[in-house]
């Protein structure tokens, strides 16, 4: 098919996710990024198309969130069916991670269709989703409503830990989520291939997040002079340090029961193959996986100097924490341990982990779900090594799942899209999204 066909022949999934791309919502951290309030508008305005009263929220000039409420359908009381079925939070962000054209084979916020998919920074992480929530909306509301009052909510700011989106509406608004005990959103019901079986992984619980700043000092100098009291080689070294450091395996509840189910599923005798070894065997699934035995610390930013010849005096590094939820205190502990007392160690922004059952109405009504979109696939839970909303949303005791349903090819990196470079998702793989969680939604 040609790229001018597949474009007239794009549904308004496609169609909306696309749209969604074109608009550069870049969060460049600490407080800064672009878009995210012409994006927010462009939702509302499909929200309003189908007779919703979206409110827009600004926690700063251009940090716009959107969120709105719909009615479910009741056939008892009102009061008493609320109270029987209460409300479901669904929701997704606008924002993206920087994006260098320099290194993209396509426009990164062109919206291109090529080949069957849809390019462009955000198509993964995660306007393919924001799409599917509000196409399937429209289904269900068209078709007389979903089963449960659903909050339904367009947050800025995820990608920088939520200050300016998910968190402040949960601080400033909290009767936004009145009524409201569990919620879903993006990472999780996508595909794997598991030899020659499909499984879907539906995202439990997440690891907690700590990123911290590492500051060096030391004396400025002429570049020609002998400074043992070098700060660009003080941070280099802690650096190294965290970023070789071997943290040690750890499996929580959700990571022992996927490796239990893993080896059923690959029909692999129990304790044959250590944790790191088994993941291996889930093809490019590992990539995610892996890092939900242990705690990382990766570095993602140095930042020294302003001139060849200058020694500076002070040198700065930025690195990315996850660790297993609970563990944030003694890790960062562990941390400053490693770097030692002449690298100053300063939290930028901390959020908690979350681990929720693979069990109860909701989770068995996903499993159907996908497995009714897709007869004879598994869906066994994980632990996303990663974040979302669902934690802000946590501080109100609602219970949060990665729920964004993908049935995706198996030589497709579906790990690789998230921040990576030529980000993609496959047309069909939106089509089969919009469906399922449409069935989510008008059934649960």
């Amino acid at each position: 098919m040609t790229v001018d066909a597949q474009l007239d022949s794009l549904d308004e999934t496609a169609s909306i996710a696309r749209d969604l791309i074109r608009f550069d919502t870049t969060n460049y951290g600490e407080g800064t990024s672009k878009g995210e309030t012409e994006a927010a508008e462009y939702v509302g305005a499909v929200l309003e198309s189908m007779g919703l009263h979206p409110e827009y929220i600004d926690s700063a000039p251009g940090r716009t969130s959107v969120i709105t409420r719909v009615e479910g359908r009741y056939e008892l009381p009102v009061e008493t069916a609320r109270g029987e079925r209460p409300a479901l939070v669904v929701h997704g962000h606008l924002d993206v991670v920087p994006a260098d054209p320099a290194n993209w084979s396509v426009d990164p916020f062109g919206g291109v269709v090529r080949d069957g998919l849809l390019w462009g920074r955000g198509a993964v992480d995660m306007k393919n989703m924001d799409a599917m929530i509000l196409t399937s909306l429209r289904e269900v509301i068209a078709q007389g409503g979903p089963n449960r009052d659903l909050v339904v909510a367009f947050f800025a700011d995820e990608e920088n830990g939520g200050a300016y989106g998910s968190h402040h509406i949960v601080t400033t608004r909290p009767e936004l989520f009145d009524g409201a005990t569990e919620a879903i959103s993006e990472v999780g019901g996508y595909s794997v291939q598991l030899g020659d079986r499909r499984a879907y992984l539906l995202q439990t619980g997440e690891k907690a997040l700590v990123w911290i700043r590492l500051r060096a000092r030391g004396t400025a100098a002429h570049g020609s002079r002998v400074i043992r009291n070098n700060a660009v080689t003080k941070l280099a070294e802690a650096v190294v340090t965290l970023g070789t450091a071997e943290w040690p395996l750890h499996l929580t509840m959700t990571t022992e029961l996927l490796l239990a189910e893993l080896a059923r599923v690959l029909e692999l005798e129990p304790g044959s193959l250590s944790p790191d070894e088994l993941l291996e065997r889930t093809g490019t699934a590992a990539g995610f996986l892996t890092a939900t035995l242990r705690t990382t610390t990766n570095p993602t930013l140095l930042t020294a100097g302003y001139k060849h010849n200058v020694i500076p005096d002070t040198a700065e590094a930025l690195i990315d924490i996850r660790t297993l939820p609970g563990e944030e205190a003694s890790v960062l502990a562990e941390v400053r341990r490693l770097v030692g007392d002449d690298i100053e160690v300063e939290v930028v922004t901390q959020d908690i982990g979350l681990e929720n059952p693979f069990a109860g109405p909701l989770v068995d009504r996903m499993v159907q779900t996908l497995q009714r979109h897709d007869p004879g696939a598994e869906v066994l839970p994980y632990l996303m090594s990663g974040g979302t909303d669902n934690k802000a949303l946590s501080l109100l005791g609602i219970t949060g799942y990665g729920f964004a349903p993908l049935k995706l090819t198996p030589d497709l990196d579906f790990p690789a899209m998230f921040h990576g470079v030529d980000e993609r998702v496959p047309l069909d793989a939106l089509s089969f999204g919009h469906r399922a969680l449409a069935d989510l939604l008008r059934s649960y």
